[in-house]
Parts: C-alpha cells; sequence; structure tokens
C-alpha cells in the first residue's frame, strides 16, 4: 500500500506500491506500479520517480534452501515466544528491571520488544543447542 503526503499546495509525495497485479486462475494480470520518494539530503530537486515491473518481477527463481528454512523457522518460533513472555504477567516486572538497566549500554536494546527479542531468541538458541 502506498503512502502519500499531502499539503497546501496538493500532494506532495506518494511512497510504495501504487498498483500490485491480480492473480486470477492461477496467473497475474497486469503489473506493478511503484513510486520512490528520496529522502536523503541532496541538491537534486527531482526525489519522486516511479517505476513499473511485469508481474512476475518477484517470482523465486531458486528454490529455498535449508538455511533458509531453519531461518523462518527460528523467526516464526521467536515471534510466538514473545508473544506469550509480553502476555505473561508473571515475567512483566522482571522483564522491564532488566531492560531498564541494558537500555543505556552500548549494546543495549532501545525499544522493549527489541529486548524481548533478543532473550527470546537467546533462549531459543539456547534450546536448540
Amino acid at each position: 500500500m502506498a503512502k502519500a503526503k499531502v499539503g497546501a499546495a496538493g500532494i506532495e509525495y506518494i511512497q510504495g506500491a501504487l498498483k500490485r497485479p491480480k492473480k486470477q486462475d492461477g496467473h497475474n494480470h497486469g503489473n506493478y506500479l511503484v513510486a520512490t520518494h528520496r529522502t536523503a539530503a541532496t541538491t537534486n530537486p527531482n526525489c519522486q520517480r516511479l517505476y513499473t515491473f511485469d508481474a512476475d518481477r518477484y517470482k523465486r527463481s531458486t528454490p529455498v534452501t535449508t538455511k533458509e528454512v531453519n531461518i523462518r523457522n527460528r523467526f516464526r518460533a521467536v515471534a510466538a515466544m514473545v508473544i506469550e513472555r509480553n502476555e505473561d504477567l508473571t515475567h512483566v516486572t522482571q522483564d522491564q528491571a532488566a531492560f531498564i538497566a541494558q537500555k543505556d549500554t552500548a549494546n543495549g536494546k532501545k525499544t522493549m520488544k527489541a529486548y524481548l527479542w533478543s532473550v527470546c531468541g537467546a533462549e531459543y538458541d539456547a534450546q536448540q543447542g
């Protein structure tokens, strides 16, 4: 979905997918229409670009590897652990105290969610060996 910023003079910029191909009966109809907006500092006034791609542009050309399957499985498991730990009232006080203690360190996580991901990720890795 595209995002647009509207100002007093009208649309300032549009960023994201404006159109995606429609999949029907096992094949795609149409193409992608993508708008980009450069936010980096520059002297070039042209910061808006519009691209069109074929419907099969994002189709995978290689099979999923075992490493990718393992990464996906880890992500799925850790995400479930984060949700469960975030809702578990027995860990809330302890997690908040530990988060605040590590937040201002050199490699500290700056948000509670990032902290929970690191804790649950380390726990998952320890369980897997």
